[in-house]
């Protein structure tokens, strides 16, 4: 049985974008990934420890409506009407992990990927990295697990077994390690 949490969130309107940080509309998130044509914008975000070139991954809970069982960034979202991505972004990691840090904008980026049940992405994504050494509590309707993994570690088990990652991980993936995103962090 889903909690009024999980249904609540199943009927978030996602903002709609066309290539850009603006929104021109809002649809349904489940509508949004019915089409191929559409283009919604979305946060992801990468945990960084203390430790450079360590990233935490999370384990997407087997019921997603999509990517059930794939490792993913920290966390990932939809802005809700009239939210900014940052918001967004700080929302879902404290929804998600049960994690409250703050988080640095990296870059920006664009994918369209169709799944295996017919749905489709076409999302406008931004990049957030934060720092911590808290433990997460993840919600277990979104989470079935998380662990650390080195870059160079993360970067070898996407080459070599590229379905156990989320689309939204691998695309940015090579220009995460080329910028160095871990650098923006202060301290």
């Amino acid at each position: 049985m889903r909690t009024a949490t999980k249904q609540a969130r199943d009927r978030t309107l996602a903002a709609r974008s066309a290539r850009s940080a603006r929104p021109f509309g809002v649809a349904p998130k489940l509508l949004e990934s019915r089409s191929p044509a559409r283009v919604s914008a979305a946060a992801a975000r990468l945990g960084r420890r203390l430790r450079v070139g360590t990233t935490r991954l999370q384990r997407r809970a087997a019921a997603k409506y999509h990517s059930g069982g794939q490792w993913t960034n920290t966390c990932c979202s939809h802005p809700r009407p009239g939210e900014g991505t940052d918001a967004a972004a700080g929302r879902r990691l404290q929804e998600e992990m049960g994690l409250s840090v703050p988080l640095v904008p990296v870059f920006s980026f664009t994918y369209r990927s169709a799944f295996a049940d017919g749905l489709w992405e076409h999302e406008f994504d931004h990049v957030y990295i934060g720092r911590t050494e808290a433990e997460p509590r993840p919600d277990p309707e979104e989470v079935a697990g998380w662990r650390w993994a080195s870059v160079d570690d993360l970067a070898r088990e996407i080459e070599a077994h590229p379905d156990h990652f989320t689309v939204w991980l691998r695309e940015p993936f090579e220009e995460i390690v080329a910028r160095r995103a871990w650098e923006a962090l202060p301290g």
